[in-house]
């Protein structure tokens, strides 16, 4: 993106849209957080890891499931600990800061130079978790009760949050944030895809995988889709098992790669063999 200074401009490992290239740097440029979203393996987290590369940045992983809360992040008084060393004596226990453990938010912050910090799998949560970050994302501060003392970001970091699109997000939340959608590769994407991790792919294997993988995503009784990161384990094990490009379609060999359900695989047995 032009005049941008510390720019994204993809790397050999990771395929990126110019859409997405320009969300990602607009997100820099504005010091907002960049919230990503899309099925499951179209590559969400990678892109966090790409950015950090590129950059040449510390990448800090906030991996977020059903049960977090905010606070995790910021950081933790490890309550247990200190009355554990305080039964058997140990020095140090009346230093309250000593039992004070910093969440990625909090190691984010207090980092001496700038880092990606990747908030990920964000839905995952329950709706109140991202209201709960709105100061500290806006701000790029907390305060620590215990110790009376405000943890301020030493450089900005730069945010990447990740959704599967699970639930929705609070508009509260939103508006802080540039929002960028990353739509299921078409088949010329995919294939830049796909020969950046299978360069020597044989041509007749990748054009038949590419069928009968489109064309069962293609089928509306089929639940789970197949991902990108499915596709690619797939053609790198067809390869490797010396399959040809006639037995993809016939058999459908390691079938299980990208088909994970019983009654998918019933559905797609029945409408391609």
């Amino acid at each position: 993106m032009a005049g941008i200074d510390n720019s994204f401009q993809g790397t050999g490992e990771y395929v990126a849209s110019e859409q997405l290239l320009a969300a990602v740097n607009v997100a820099i440029t504005l010091q907002k957080p960049l919230l990503i979203k899309g099925e499951p393996g179209t590559g969400k987290t990678m892109l966090a890891q790409a950015v950090a590369k590129a950059l040449d940045k510390k990448l800090v992983i906030w991996n977020i499931k059903s049960t977090s809360k905010a606070q995790e992040g910021l950081y933790m008084y490890d309550t247990i600990q200190r009355l554990y060393d305080g039964q058997f004596g140990e020095e140090g226990v009346d230093d309250i800061a000593k039992y004070i453990k910093l969440g990625k938010l909090g190691e984010a912050f207090e980092s001496d130079e700038q880092v990606i910090l990747l908030i990920d799998e964000i839905d995952k949560a329950d709706l109140e978790f991202p209201n709960d970050l709105l100061w500290e994302l806006d701000q790029m501060e907390f305060y620590i009760h215990e110790t009376k003392r405000t943890v301020k970001a030493k450089h900005r970091p730069i945010v990447i949050i990740t959704s599967n699109a699970e639930k929705e997000l609070p508009d509260a939340f939103l508006r802080r944030c540039i929002f960028h959608y990353i739509d299921f590769p078409d088949k010329e994407l995919m294939e830049e895809i796909v020969r950046v991790h299978l360069p020597n792919v044989e041509e007749n294997v990748l054009k038949q995988a590419f069928e009968v993988f489109y064309d069962i995503r293609a089928m509306r009784d089929v639940r789970k889709k197949p991902s990108t990161s499915e596709l690619i384990d797939w053609i790198n094990v067809l390869q490797l098992g010396g399959i040809s490009a006639d037995e993809i379609r016939k058999k459908l060999p390691f079938v299980g790669v990208i088909v994970k359900k019983d009654e998918d695989l019933s559905t797609v047995k029945q409408k391609l063999i």
